[in-house]
């Protein structure tokens, strides 16, 4: 292994705080990792790591290194680059929610792999917050407001949000035409996974935003269950519009106080702050201002 795939593994275990996940990310035997940058260490002359039972960090001197290692093989990456007009290569890793996922990029992924041919990608795909540098993220795209996040959030758009509900609900409990006739209704229960609490509707009324609580019987945290329990006629949802045009079209669910829309929902690609920025991850995020913005 030469000075830069140690200088690479290096940043994968510091990242990632094991010698498995890092061997894992870069193909390689995790004994070969180990022997790498044990190896490393004694060339250097400095231990650049602490080992224990459950996580691998770096040791004053190797925290310093690895943020030295970072720059320099970003730096070297982006020479290459212009200099011989290499193309974007390497793995890209991001993480990203099931229907943005299915609605913004892999529909246009097959155009994006066909632009730059030597990019691999591994996409993970949650509803929680994942913390990108220890689980070996590139980027990740959320929606919502980011509150107190050390990382660079670059927004790609709002999403308009809406009310919807079964058919076979309304016919039980009737149409709301304004927010009195809710009375007679009940909501799904959404947990936020920020604070565990049911997030209660929302609702924009001559330019001020209303918030209210509804009675509910089921509450849920994943986002396809409670699009699935809506569909089921359990009760009032709120949620992108985007995300449901399909089964509005199809007669499985109905948009309702249309003229009281909730607050829309910033779309944001988040990556770290410490972290130069990598040819594969700028060209990502050039793409994804490319295919999402316009369709938000």
């Amino acid at each position: 292994m030469d000075r830069f795939d140690s200088m690479n593994l290096l940043i994968r275990v510091v990242e990632r705080q094991s010698f498995t996940a890092a061997a894992s990310d870069l193909g390689i035997p995790r004994s070969s990792a180990t022997l790498a940058i044990k190896q490393f260490e004694e060339r250097l002359g400095v231990r650049l790591l602490h080992r224990t039972t459950r996580h691998v960090t770096p040791t004053l001197e190797g925290e310093l290194y690895y943020q030295r290692c970072k720059a320099i093989l970003a730096e070297i990456e982006d020479a290459e680059g212009v200099l011989t007009g290499r193309e974007v290569r390497g793995l890209l890793r991001i993480d990203v929610h099931g229907p943005t996922a299915r609605t913004f990029i892999l529909p246009e992924l097959a155009t994006f792999l066909k632009r730059y041919p030597a990019l691999t990608l591994y996409i993970g795909e949650g509803d929680r917050f994942v913390d990108i540098v220890r689980e070996g993220f590139d980027c990740v795209i959320r929606g919502g407001e980011i509150a107190d996040s050390d990382m660079i959030v670059r927004r790609l758009g709002l999403a308009q949000e809406a009310t919807f509900a079964s058919p076979t609900y309304l016919e039980d409990r009737g149409v709301p035409h304004s927010l009195e006739d809710l009375r007679r209704h009940e909501m799904i229960g959404f947990a936020s996974s920020r604070t565990g609490q049911v997030l209660p509707l929302e609702f924009t009324v001559e330019g001020q935003l209303q918030t209210m609580m509804l009675p509910y019987r089921v509450t849920v945290t994943n986002t396809d269950t409670y699009a699935h329990l809506a569909r089921l006629g359990f009760g009032l949802m709120q949620a992108p519009r985007y995300r449901y045009a399909t089964d509005v079209a199809a007669g499985r669910l109905a948009e309702v106080l249309h003229e009281h829309p909730p607050s829309p929902t910033p779309i944001s690609v988040l990556y770290p702050r410490s972290r130069q920025l990598s040819p594969r991850v700028r060209v990502f995020i050039d793409w994804l201002v490319e295919v999402v913005t316009p369709k938000l």
